[in-house]
């Protein structure tokens, strides 16, 4: 079974989608028939390299809001990744463009190293502060991951992977998805937003139900 996940690697609420996709996974009968394909998705594209002044100051901005409020909703967020074992640090995020990420990504799939990339590159944005438009700072994390330090300086000269993260963002325009993360199994049934494990669970039965069902003799 095919299960896709469309996320951003600056986006809080795929970091704690993807913990709970994980728990969601462990207690599934048949995992070890699953697999899983990250996703690209920009939350915005026409990101800097990057963002300068107050980060409280632009959420409020965006979202039509207090900074004050922007703070607190920054706590909140905070204490639900704590929840979930995540320490996330605002105070030293530094935001910038994820699309070099997102081609990281997509080369780390074809060495089976995927799911370790998006790891690095969430925990790097949201608990260490690095700035992963850094070209220096993506290799670094690439090489902590196991990948060669040549082909990913290579692939950052260039434009390597970089119609894949538009195809991947096309067919997420295509399937309708608007926010992130969301999770599709087989390309047949979907779930937006960091769901708990309990309904990610209830996704992934649904979707094995439904392959059992088609394969099943007349």
């Amino acid at each position: 079974m095919d299960v896709e996940i469309w996320s951003d690697v600056a986006c809080p609420w795929c970091y704690v989608g993807k913990r709970r996709f994980e728990a969601a996974l462990e207690q599934f009968e048949h995992r070890d028939d699953v697999n899983v394909t990250w996703r690209s998705f920009e939350l915005d594209r026409d990101a800097p390299h990057e963002r300068t002044g107050d980060r409280a100051e632009r959420l409020a901005e965006k979202y039509g809001m207090t900074v004050q409020q922007a703070r607190e909703a920054e706590e909140r967020l905070t204490a639900v990744a704590a929840g979930e074992d995540l320490p996330f640090r605002f105070d030293i995020a530094r935001s910038g463009t994820t699309f070099d990420g997102h081609r990281l990504v997509h080369l780390a799939e074809t060495h089976d190293l995927q799911d370790a990339m998006k790891e690095r590159l969430l925990r790097a944005y949201f608990t260490e502060g690095e700035l992963i438009s850094d070209h220096d700072t993506l290799v670094r994390l690439a090489v902590e991951v196991g990948l060669d330090e040549r082909e990913v300086r290579e692939l950052l000269a260039g434009e390597r992977y970089a119609d894949e993260v538009r195809e991947d963002e096309r067919t997420a325009g295509e399937l309708g998805i608007s926010a992130v993360p969301t999770f599709v199994v087989d390309r047949k049934l979907g779930a937006s937003g960091a769901q708990p494990p309990d309904a990610l669970l209830d996704l992934l039965r649904e979707g094995w139900a439904k392959r059992s069902l088609a394969s099943a003799p007349a």
